[in-house]
């Protein structure tokens, strides 16, 4: 469930923002949302320490799909594509 939220940030930064999504195809409220993912899986993972900084700073950089598809309809799609197309 989706839930609106009302933010107070300079206009420069949001301009930077809207371009930066722009540029990776994603829209400013998925990456506020992956942000916010990010700053409470590392609290609870408390692994930070151990982190190497690049990785650090390609923290939530990764856009997963929408659609989770299981094991079992993953290699069914592979299985098809091999042998049938």
């Amino acid at each position: 469930m989706s839930n609106k939220l009302t933010l107070h940030i300079e206009s420069h930064i949001i301009e930077e923002a809207k371009a930066y999504a722009k540029l990776t195809g994603r829209s400013l409220s998925d990456i506020v949302e992956e942000y916010l993912k990010s700053l409470s899986i590392a609290k609870s993972a408390k692994v930070e320490e151990d982190i190497d900084p690049l990785v650090k700073s390609l923290w939530g950089s990764v856009k997963l799909p929408k659609e989770e598809k299981s094991y079992k309809e993953l290699l069914q799609d592979a299985l098809i594509e091999k042998y049938i197309q």
